[in-house]
């Protein structure tokens, strides 16, 4: 591999739900970030948005406020997850 373009041209993909991929956006809707953080995986509750409300209100989970609407900044919600990562403690 060429040093010089190693991190060149990396995209990172979602799934487009059409059995393609589509690059992630840099703000993730609730819709996105529920298949992010893969929610629906690893949860048994019938209601995503109920998780999603729990992480924002006691594990301070990243988000900015748009035009009455709330997005959920990719890299902040990288870097949020980092520093929830508990290597397996």
């Amino acid at each position: 591999m060429n040093e010089n373009n190693q991190n060149i041209g990396y995209v990172p993909l979602m799934p487009d739900g059409n059995g393609g991929y589509t690059p992630w956006p840099d703000l993730l809707t609730e819709k996105e970030l529920i298949r992010f953080l893969r929610i629906s995986q690893v949860s048994s509750s019938e209601n995503h948005h109920n998780v999603v409300e729990h992480l924002k209100r006691f594990r301070a989970l990243p988000r900015i406020r748009i035009c009455n609407g709330v997005l959920y900044p990719t890299e902040a919600i990288r870097k949020w997850i980092e520093k929830e990562t508990n290597n397996g403690n």
